[in-house]
């Protein structure tokens, strides 16, 4: 079955036909290594890293690229502030981007260009923006001249009147009209600079991309993807440098995601609502934050509260105890019952629909509604007075597909006697004190991990389900 997806592009839902047969083009906008990335940015790193998965999983060879803004306005104020240089900067957030996602089950882009590993080809795209009449030279900045790409305002639908509209030029710079873009900054007195053609300086934000997609994609790609904040101006303006340029499409495909807000409330630090990724998956297990993320549509604004993510864990742990159970009867199970291909006939069709769901723009909120319905139907199963080997296994292959498939695992840490009885021993406790939501919520936690108590005149006793 086809792929749909949703185009931010023409806003409607299209058939996913990449240029090439079996081979994809994606590249996805990286974050600015100044600081520890936050969960705004662990989303789309989760969710296009998904999208990745069910293209391979479709058969696709998806050559897969995302940058890191390793030179920006916000890397030299930390340089600044830090009294170090922009590159150490870089490199220890760098670091510290690939040990957060590769926490979340994200795995490495084929390649992780970086700006200033790129200068070369930056600073060329630049000058035949100039040579065909695309941007010009002020006093030892470039801008691009917005007004003359006609097509400037279509990723985000809005006319260039209407964008120029409340716009103006700020004190400082040296534009010819308000909505036109730098591409090349001049330096400022001690700021690391380049050497190029119009004095020292670095390059603007957006063009760094546009160079970027064209070196290690070409210049037409399948898909461009990012969060829904970078559309405009990011994106439209990439949109403009790359078409005026080449005079080809740029990206046939935009996907954008959704915001996260917190609490309710959109995200930002004046609030103090900031969560970095490097901080909550201490708190939490980095898997249970990716299947927060996938639980929602990846184009709907995301909630997340801690509430939400206790109410998450208990859904994800249903899952996990329905395979782990299944894993655990496996060596009682008979080799045949008389009802096995009727068993496994209904074990498969839950594969087709979620299939179904994530060919449906990548619904992986529908597809994770497919993973808990696998696990009722298995818990249904385990309740048979005699099970099947190949029953059981074909269960325990779709719960290791699926999840592989949205980058989840099965694995879980099966709790040391020493603990039971340590958790059994505070439950005691809670008990004489009259702590009775204590006490049920230690023996829910219990089994949920497969522990199974039996308070009796002589004690608590546990066994393993």
């Amino acid at each position: 079955m086809a792929i749909y997806l949703y185009n931010t592009l023409t806003r409607k839902k299209e058939e996913f036909i990449p240029l090439e047969e079996n081979r994809v083009k994606m590249y996805v906008c990286g974050p600015t290594v100044y600081n520890y990335i936050h969960i705004g940015n662990a989303r789309p790193a989760i969710v296009f890293d998904m999208v990745r998965r069910y293209l391979e999983y479709k058969g696709y060879e998806v050559n897969y690229v995302s940058n890191f803004t390793d030179v920006d306005d916000k890397l030299i104020k930390a340089a600044n502030e830090l009294g170090e240089d922009v590159p150490t900067i870089a490199d220890r957030f760098i670091k510290a981007y690939f040990e957060d996602t590769s926490a979340l089950g994200c795995r490495h882009a084929n390649v992780h260009p970086r700006v200033t590993e790129n200068m070369d080809i930056i600073i060329e795209f630049i000058q035949e923006l100039i040579d065909k009449g695309y941007a010009y030279e002020s006093a030892g900045d470039v801008y691009y001249k917005t007004k003359e790409f006609t097509e400037y305002g279509k990723l985000s639908h809005q006319s260039i009147s209407e964008l120029r509209h409340g716009t103006r030029i700020e004190v400082g710079e040296k534009k010819q009209d308000p909505l036109d873009f730098v591409l090349w900054k001049a330096a400022k007195e001690g700021e690391i600079y380049w050497d190029s053609p119009w004095g020292q300086g670095r390059p603007g934000w957006h063009i760094e991309c546009s160079a970027m997609a064209r070196k290690y994609l070409g210049d037409t790609i399948d898909i461009h993807a990012g969060g829904q904040d970078l559309a405009f101006p990011h994106h439209e303006n990439e949109i403009a440098q790359s078409e005026a340029l080449t005079e080809k499409q740029f990206a046939r495909y935009w996907m954008h995601n959704g915001y996260i807000n917190i609490d309710n409330e959109k995200m930002s630090k004046s609030l103090g609502n900031f969560i970095l990724v490097h901080d909550i998956i201490k708190q939490y297990d980095p898997q249970l934050i990716r299947f927060f993320m996938l639980s929602v549509h990846y184009r709907h604004p995301i909630n997340f509260s801690e509430s939400l993510l206790q109410s998450t864990q208990k859904g994800l742990e249903r899952i996990l105890t329905a395979y782990h159970n299944l894993k655990h009867r496996m060596e009682s199970s008979t080799d045949l019952t008389e009802n096995d291909e009727k068993w496994i006939a209904e074990v498969k069709a839950f594969r087709a629909a979620f299939e179904e769901a994530m060919d449906d723009d990548f619904n992986t909120a529908n597809a994770i509604t497919e993973l808990y319905n696998l696990a009722n139907h298995a818990n249904q199963y385990l309740l048979e007075q005699h099970t099947s080997k190949a029953v059981i296994e074909e269960y325990v292959k779709e719960f290791e597909d699926l999840f592989g498939v949205v980058g989840l695992t099965l694995s879980k840490e099966e709790l040391l006697d020493e603990e039971i009885e340590a958790l059994i021993q505070k439950r005691i406790e809670a008990r004489k004190n009259r702590d009775f939501a204590m006490s049920d919520q230690i023996r829910d936690e219990l089994k949920e991990r497969n522990i199974i108590l039996e308070d009796t005149p002589q004690g608590t006793r546990w066994k393993r389900g």
